[in-house]
């Protein structure tokens, strides 16, 4: 038997026993030499106590295999909480901010205990922390053993239409069905710069059966966009914006100047 302390280690658990059974090696045809882990012999299971526990190996490789779908940039991959700095924001702005990063910790700890809370929609201006704290939820999921999707819009519906074209042809490339269902059924969606595209009722409708999905399921979403709700209306319709409203919590972000450039004042001319 596997001893476990908490809902979420059993979650964690059985994530990595399953990832085990995908992975498992069979000894009994295969040279000592390719051997990877000299502590479980590459089985995964290690006896402690006499209790069978999973080897550390198969956690390090489960996580892996979580970042390299989760789709995340180099860039982002070293966004974290601690990383999240209020020095940036002034007065009401810093207020703001503080509340935003206390609602990602909460969306985080809370989702470790039960996958079905509210999501987060961060709104605000151009270069106000949205997407490093995205990132930084994506992250630390991540690290936990939770299944993370991490999207920028325009690319997303971009590769959408590629795939839809490459479907009618030739192409037995993934086609738009395929990619779809992957993005409605992922544990944790990401999906940054919402808004930032030219939209058709095309796009518009597939956003819509997406969030309608996840809305229906539980699943939840973390969106960043530099729109307001009014605009979102006007841009993804109405049906879509209340979409939103109903399964995430609202934080905006506001700055007096883009924090990208506070970072990298060489690159102002």
């Amino acid at each position: 038997m596997i001893a476990v302390r908490s809902i979420e280690e059993l979650l964690l658990r059985l994530r990595e026993i399953s990832e085990i059974k995908r992975s498992s090696i069979d000894l009994r045809d295969k040279p000592p030499a390719t051997v990877h882990c000299k502590t479980c012999g590459d089985r995964g299971i290690i006896l402690q106590d006499g209790v069978a526990r999973v080897c550390p190996c198969v956690k390090q490789r489960y996580r892996e295999k979580l970042y390299k779908e989760a789709n995340l940039t180099p860039e982002i991959r070293g966004c974290s909480f601690e990383g999240f700095r209020l020095d940036y924001y002034e007065g009401e702005h810093r207020e703001a901010a503080l509340r935003a990063l206390q609602g990602a910790k909460q969306f985080v700890h809370e989702y470790l205990r039960n996958p079905h809370v509210p999501g987060i929609l961060f709104t605000g201006d151009v270069g106000a922390g949205k997407t490093y704290l995205a990132a930084a939820i994506a992250n630390f999921l991540l690290d936990h053993g939770v299944q993370v999707l991490f999207l920028v819009v325009p690319d997303f519906l971009d590769e959408m239409r590629a795939t839809y074209h490459r479907a009618s042809g030739d192409d037995q490339g993934v086609d738009d069905v395929t990619l779809l269902k992957r993005v409605r059924q992922v544990e944790v969606l990401i999906l940054d710069d919402l808004g930032v595209h030219n939209y058709t009722a095309w796009t518009c409708n597939k956003l819509y059966s997406l969030l309608n999905f996840r809305l229906n399921y539980q699943l939840p979403v973390v969106i960043t966009t530099n729109l307001s709700l009014g605009e979102l209306d006007d841009v993804l319709g109405e049906r879509t914006t209340s979409r939103i409203v109903q399964m995430c919590r609202i934080y905006r972000l506001s700055v007096d100047k883009d924090i990208r450039h506070l970072k990298n004042p060489r690159n102002e001319r």
